[in-house]
């Protein structure tokens, strides 16, 4: 068998994660199945039934309730934190959580810069102390086919641009992601160009939707989970919401975004979650929840426009060719 150096292996070389952590998934399920029918052991999904929320101690109180909440079942706090795409922690399911527990998120800074009149490096705190946290139970829909319902805690991001005073040529906000190899084992290898881009036109970051998040289910975030600054975009595919944020820029033109380098015919810049136009290699049209009491033997459910948000945000696209700019 050949085997590569890991540094040599190209993004097209590697197995479709859809199907490799389903296949997994799969075994694992008719293992525990296969247990419980020995031993009359609940299964680990029949235990997160009743895991909606993390264990008792919550570090953060007095938040707010967001009215853009949805009521829809939430996804388990135990799959949340254990079923992560990020890749500076390894391209697997389960490889953030195994990873990222040694990442240090705080002291932490992030630049503003580019076309504002007050840019600046501020620390976290100095970040988050003017705004009211507020809890959102936002949708996040992965192009993989699978979705979750979380309650993330955090701000608006237009309440924080609008500090830093963008000028008329602020057409876009580009984000930037830590880059430490140290830190970060998935660095190491040439999935993508290290470190991690991603880009809003400026009326999708003013958006009232658009959250940047420090926390979920009442606590601050895991490690494993974007700590300790992420961004939300519920409308648009979970790739967009950048992990891990040391920079953010105003920009006049469209900044590059790291899967749209990577693979501009798979992944574009606005990346709206739209049931219309196929990933180009399945379909869109419906996905997987994964919430309370959910598995992967759960019927899959129709995907909605916007991933449900249409309401607020398909003004925003007025005119567009949403096949086109996809």
């Amino acid at each position: 068998m050949l085997i590569k150096n890991p540094e040599s292996v190209l993004p097209s070389e590697i197995t479709d994660e859809r199907t490799f952590h389903e296949r997994r998934r799969l075994m694992r399920a008719a293992l525990i199945a296969a247990g419980a029918g020995l031993a009359g052991c609940s299964s680990e999904t029949g235990a997160e039934t009743n895991a909606a929320a993390p264990p008792k101690a919550r570090e953060l109180v007095t938040l707010k309730t967001s009215p853009f909440s949805t009521s829809e079942a939430m996804t388990s706090f135990h799959d949340a934190t254990h079923y992560n795409n990020y890749y500076e922690f390894g391209t697997g399911k389960d490889d953030p959580v195994a990873n990222a527990q040694d990442f240090k998120a705080r002291p932490w800074q992030v630049q503003i810069d580019g076309e504002c009149e007050a840019p600046g490096t501020l620390d976290l705190d100095s970040l988050i102390q003017p705004h009211a946290m507020e809890e959102r139970i936002y949708r996040l829909r992965c192009v993989e086919g699978w979705s979750m319902v979380i309650p993330w805690v955090g701000f608006g991001l237009g309440d924080l641009l609008k500090r830093f005073k963008p000028t008329s040529k602020a057409r876009y906000v580009a984000f930037q992601t830590l880059r430490d190899v140290k830190q970060m084992p998935g660095q190491r290898y040439r999935v993508l160009d290290w470190p991690y881009r991603e880009g809003l036109r400026i009326d999708e970051a003013m958006n009232p939707l658009s959250l940047l998040a420090v926390g979920m289910y009442g606590r601050w975030l895991p490690n494993q989970n974007g700590a300790p600054l992420r961004l939300v975009v519920p409308w648009k595919y979970g790739f967009k919401s950048i992990k891990a944020i040391v920079r953010i820029s105003f920009s006049e033109r469209q900044p590059a975004t790291s899967w749209n380098q990577s693979a501009p015919s798979e992944y574009g810049f606005y990346s709206n979650v739209n049931p219309d136009v196929s990933h180009p290699r399945w379909s869109q049209a419906t996905e997987r929840r994964i919430a309370s009491g959910a598995s992967l033997f759960n019927s899959r459910i129709k995907t909605l426009p916007f991933n449900g948000y249409g309401e607020q945000v398909a003004s925003l696209y007025t005119g567009m060719d949403l096949a086109k700019n996809f």
